[in-house]
């Protein structure tokens, strides 16, 4: 059964009722209908996720939610909600790890990190697609959100991947990993690789290209990512040290071939477009020669990289 079958029935039901359900509904997992309700919490929190341009309403299901009719600059009605006075605004970057998110949205809404951190285990309840293996890490979708005083840390986060599962239906992201031979799960992974690597989205294409061409590679090349070994260290750095590079983690790409088991991050809508949609070319490395300018330069050899490499070091003023 669909998220929309469940929200369609939930509602339905709902409709029939007396008294309006209590919250705790949509999160207890009994037998037969009762189980299907509660893995609907995320078709639950969908009715109160409303779109006002780029930003994401959210209110707790208990909180009363005004929905009145306005005029959008292009002339059409769009319903908007009437948040009122207690809602924190938040904006989560791209890229962001989950770790990084949870301690954004406690220090936002005044909510411990151990609330997210717990509601992040139930990923059923939150709405997350089979292909996720009920972990949150890529699935957290960035954006700005409206955040009610009612909504707890489980409302907030099944929002996130509301907004997730509608920047997948957009992208096309199931069909197009298909398409290319490829999981949902892979797809993101080198999505949030893309996002984490890049410094113009202009580039996403090309890196995504990269890192293709390096599975494909024949013979076998390991990705060789920075980003993954730090990612799995839970270490924040430009660069892997040497002795990061000999750590043991599932993550640590310069030692294991293929990609990390999962996202590294949470990626955005062009990081996923470009994981669909790489750009045609043989590029197997790059460089970001200018870090002050953000340029980053693309080559298909080793000796092309390690001129890469100089011109950087020139720009940086650290060598020839």
């Amino acid at each position: 059964m669909s998220i929309e079958d469940l929200l369609r029935e939930t509602l339905s039901d709902m409709a029939h009722e007396e008294q309006p359900p209590p919250p705790g509904r949509f999160l207890q997992v009994h037998g037969g209908r009762s189980r299907r309700r509660g893995l609907a919490l995320a078709a639950a929190v969908a009715v109160a996720v409303m779109a006002v341009g780029s930003t994401f309403a959210v209110e707790g299901l208990s909180s009363p939610v005004a929905v009145p009719r306005a005029v959008t600059e292009q002339g059409s009605d769009e319903a908007l909600v009437e948040t009122g006075r207690d809602q924190t605004t938040l904006t989560v970057k791209e890229g962001l790890r989950l770790a990084q998110v949870m301690q954004k949205l406690s220090a936002s809404t005044g909510r411990p990190v151990a609330e997210f951190e717990r509601a992040a285990k139930d990923g059923r309840a939150l709405g997350l697609p089979a292909y996720a293996k009920g972990a949150l890490e890529g699935f957290a979708f960035p954006g700005t959100y409206e955040v009610s005083s009612g909504a707890s840390p489980g409302e907030i986060l099944a929002a996130m991947v509301t907004r997730f599962n509608r920047a997948a239906e957009d992208s096309g992201l199931v069909d197009g990993a298909r398409r290319a031979g490829r999981t949902p799960l892979e797809i993101l992974t080198v999505a949030s690789i893309v996002q984490t690597e890049s410094y113009d989205k202009r580039d996403m294409p090309k890196i995504a290209r990269v890192i293709y061409n390096r599975l494909n590679h024949t013979p076998e090349m390991k990705l060789q990512m920075d980003s993954t070994v730090l990612y799995g260290l839970n270490k924040f750095s430009i660069s892997a040290s040497s002795e990061d590079l000999k750590s043991r983690s599932r993550y640590n790409t310069y030692v294991r071939l293929g990609l990390p088991p999962g996202p590294i991050g949470n990626p955005g809508a062009d990081a996923i477009e470009a994981a669909l949609k790489p750009a045609t070319g043989p590029w197997l490395f790059y460089v970001i020669t200018d870090p002050e300018k953000g340029v980053m330069k693309f080559t298909d050899s080793e000796s092309g990289f390690l001129k890469l490499i100089k011109e950087s070091r020139r720009n940086r003023g650290t060598g020839g």
